[in-house]
């Protein structure tokens, strides 16, 4: 019986109070808010990091290009990017960095290109030799 009554001279407490205070309303107090947990801090960018991101981009760019031309490949690029970003998004802060990369290749030759040109061609032609370097270099060093 002390336990319910005590139990209710607590819960009238907050109430008392606010009506002394000349609140129009009485407001049930609330308990404090747990502190979100802070989010982990993003790693350093690895020492690959940059031919990734550049990857990344060449990725984007022939994704664009090689589409505009309908070539045999087009579809490819994207799920090359998607393969890429499960291997190494392996944060939120990294898959933002390499889907920005893929998206500022993909829009760069979006704004320069309307229609499949013999320059359009060349340049893919000269990223895809790109690419290809980059990605050897990457394997060639940091590969297992």
């Amino acid at each position: 019986m002390i336990r319910g009554l005590a139990l209710a001279l607590c819960l009238c407490l907050p109430a008392v109070a606010m009506a002394q205070q000349g609140a129009s309303r009485p407001q049930v107090a609330r308990p404090p808010a747990a502190p979100e947990a802070a989010p982990a801090p993003e790693p350093a960018p690895t020492a690959y990091e940059p031919d990734l991101l550049r990857l990344a981009e060449i990725i984007g760019s022939l994704a664009f290009l090689r589409q505009l031309c309908a070539a045999p490949d087009a579809a490819e690029w994207r799920v090359r990017m998607t393969d890429l970003m499960g291997a190494e998004g392996t944060t939120p802060g990294r898959r933002e960095r390499l889907a920005g990369a893929y998206n500022r290749g993909f829009r760069g030759f979006a704004l320069s290109y309307r229609t499949c040109t013999s320059a359009a061609q060349e340049v893919s032609r000269r990223l895809s030799q790109d690419g290809e370097t980059v990605s050897r270099r990457l394997a060639s060093r940091y590969g297992g």
